[in-house]
């Protein structure tokens, strides 16, 4: 069974950090594109970042660029969202994807997704 397990969402003040981590048990990552989406109140999903399955490109979204990193990690099959200078605006729920795409490149076309876990920036 194909499922993506987010973790380590939570309270964090403005300028804290934070790491999400998500395990893909039945994934083989070799043969995924991964992403990061976010979903805040009232507004559509976005994607946040990806990274293709060889795991030398990444994409950001302009307004987390040089804040946010994403890695894989293929020998746990997990996939990170490091999360430093947060900002308010960054509280939403953070979802896992999964995209059928094998090589060098990532473009946010979903096959898969986790349930999602909240952060919150807030003082």
């Amino acid at each position: 069974q194909l499922q993506l397990v987010e973790s380590g969402g939570g309270l964090v003040q403005p300028g804290g950090s934070l790491r999400l981590s998500c395990t893909a048990p039945g994934f083989t990552l070799a043969y995924y594109a991964m992403a990061w989406f976010r979903q805040a109140p009232g507004r559509e999903r976005e994607g946040v970042s990806c990274i293709s399955s060889s795991g030398d490109n990444t994409n950001y979204t302009d307004s987390v660029k040089g804040r946010f990193t994403i890695s894989t990690d293929s020998a746990k099959k997990t996939v990170y969202l490091q999360m430093n200078s947060l900002k308010p605006e960054d509280t939403a729920v953070y979802y896992c994807a999964a995209e059928m795409r094998h090589g060098r490149t990532c473009t946010f076309d979903i096959a898969y997704w986790g349930k999602g876990t909240q952060v919150t920036v807030s003082s």
